[in-house]
Order: structure tokens, then sequence, then C-alpha cells
């Protein structure tokens, strides 16, 4: 492999690892907790065992669970889709170290296809995570993360994995780009 082959492969193992670990971090989410539930002010609180889990999290359900919650559902699955493509892409690079023209062009669309995805679930991920740390007194959503504070972190830190996995597919576009432009005319 040349220099720039050897930085594809690294950034490639990379991206695919960052997306994995991602996905895992997501999918094992889950926190419980015993809360005091009122159902009027006027009656007495009684505790209720309350579980978060990445598929679901609402306030008036007992058991929480993460995949109710679509934000969190398409942050797990862009990280999945994003890993296999890169294992896939990384395989590919190995096996055809002179890939053809029309095969490059297509991984360097991908790569910017992975780029959309894990920057756009990681967005709509951490867009729920501010609701769930501040809540919303607009709409009386009440904010969750000071009870389920490591269901929150694992959340944020699958966002910045995936976040992390978008800028290395950019770069494996940026070398391409890079490497188009050294190319002799």
């Amino acid at each position: 492999m040349s220099g720039g082959g050897k930085l594809e492969g690294v950034l490639r193992v990379l991206g695919f690892v960052l997306t994995l670990v991602a996905a895992i971090v997501v999918r094992l989410d889950k926190e419980t907790k015993v809360v005091p539930y009122s159902i009027s002010p006027n009656l007495p609180t009684f505790d209720v065992v309350v579980v978060a889990k990445w598929h679901y999290l609402s306030d008036v359900v007992v058991v929480a669970k993460w995949h109710y919650l679509s934000a969190f559902v398409y942050l797990f699955a862009a990280n999945v889709i994003a890993s296999l493509y890169g294992l896939l892409t990384l395989t590919i690079s190995l096996a055809n170290k002179n890939r053809s023209n029309i095969l490059a062009l297509l991984i360097t669309i991908l790569d910017l296809v992975m780029v959309v995805l894990l920057s756009s679930s990681a967005g709509a991920a951490i867009a729920i995570g501010i609701i769930g740390y501040h809540g919303n007194s607009h709409v009386r959503w009440n904010k969750v993360c000071d009870t389920f504070g490591r269901f929150c972190k694992q959340v944020a830190a699958a966002s910045a994995l995936s976040l992390a996995g978008a800028i290395v597919f950019m770069l494996l576009v940026i070398l391409v780009v890079v490497g188009l432009q050294k190319r002799p005319k």
C-alpha cells in the first residue's frame, strides 16, 4: 500500500471501530431508578420503578425503553449501517489495491452519504438529549437527565462517537479530493 493507501486503511478501520462502538453503546444503554410519582398534588406520592432504555423514554409510562424514541433508533441504525459499510469498504480497499475509477467514485459518494447519515442521526439524538437535560416548560416536558444521568451520558458518548465517525468519513472524502488534485494531467 502506498502512503495514501495506508492512511485510507487507517481511516477506514477508525471509521468502522467508532461507529461500531457507538452502536453498541446506544444498544446497551439502560438505567433503572425508583422515582416518586404523584397523580395529583392533593394525593400522596408513591414510588415507581422506572427503567430507561435507549428505545423508549417517557415520564408517563413506568417502563422506559430506548427503541420507542425515534432519534435513538435512528442513531443506532445509522451507526450499524456505517459500521457495516466501513467493514465492507475496508475489505474492498485491502483486496483491490488498484480499483477502477467507477468503484473509487462509488465508494467516495457512499463515504459522503455516511457523513450525512452519521451527522444527522447524531444531531437528532443530541437535540433529544438537550430536551432530556433541560426539559421544555412550554410543553410541560420534564427534564429526565437529572434522574437518568448515566443513560444520558451514554447517549452523549454515542453521539460524540458518531460525530467522530462522520469526521473520519469526511477525511476519507477529503483524501480522495486531494489525491485528484495531485494527479498528473
